[in-house]
């Protein structure tokens, strides 16, 4: 499975109303550490254990701000429409999917 781009108008959709868990990755472009991560998140969205989303905070800010995103990259996993984990920072993948339960 490939990354999907979240943006408000597909976040209820790939997000909210998804049968399968969803990670979501809140990143920028300009972000050292976000650039570290993204093979991280991409071999997880390659393993199809959960859905991956990508949401760019500077294209998506409304989005940020609704789930209290201060610094990136934060990685949130939903279930059942709802925020159950978050990390913040660059971690290894088997740090990430330990923190998460993935």
């Amino acid at each position: 499975m490939s990354e999907i781009v979240i943006t408000k108008e597909n976040f209820e959709k790939e997000v909210l109303q998804s049968d399968v868990p969803v990670l979501v990755d809140f990143w920028a472009t300009w972000c050292g550490p976000c650039r570290m991560l993204a093979p991280v998140i991409e071999e997880i969205a390659k393993e199809g254990k959960v859905k991956v989303g990508k949401i760019d905070v500077d294209k998506e800010g409304e989005l940020a701000i609704k789930f209290g995103v201060m610094s990136i990259p934060t990685v949130v996993l939903f279930e059942n429409g709802k925020s159950v984990k978050t990390t913040v920072g660059y971690m290894s993948k088997e740090q990430l999917e330990s923190e998460l339960g993935i």
